[in-house]
């Protein structure tokens, strides 16, 4: 199962500003294990994909928060799941129905029950 996972950044990663508590290590393992990574988030998409350069991986996407729906139209998964920390996350998961995690849930890397469940 292909399982897409969409990262804002700022209060939700630990390279945000401020920082989250979804570490480059959490990141790092989920793209390994084989979930699709990506960012979308209300910065800007140069600083967006330089913080993936910084990090040394490539994302499947980086968007815009307004532009989840279009992840989802590009990239094919069998699941999508948004993570943040403002309601403005939420909103965008829920109008394009993709799961979602508040950034104090996501700390405890809840997608790898998703494969656990396969």
């Amino acid at each position: 199962m292909k399982i897409l996972l969409s990262f804002d950044i700022d209060g939700t990663l630990e390279l945000g500003d401020p920082p989250g508590g979804v570490t480059v290590e959490m990141v790092r393992r989920a793209h390994e294990q084989g979930f699709i990574i990506g960012s979308c988030s209300d910065r800007p998409l140069s600083s967006q994909r330089a913080m993936w350069e910084r990090i040394d991986m490539v994302p499947a996407f980086v968007a815009s928060k307004h532009q989840l729906g279009d992840v989802k139209m590009k990239v094919s998964a069998d699941a999508y799941y948004h993570m943040g920390d403002r309601d403005t996350d939420f909103q965008a998961a829920e109008e394009n129905d993709f799961g979602f995690w508040w950034a104090h849930e996501a700390v405890a890397e809840p997608w790898l029950a998703l494969q656990e469940d396969e």
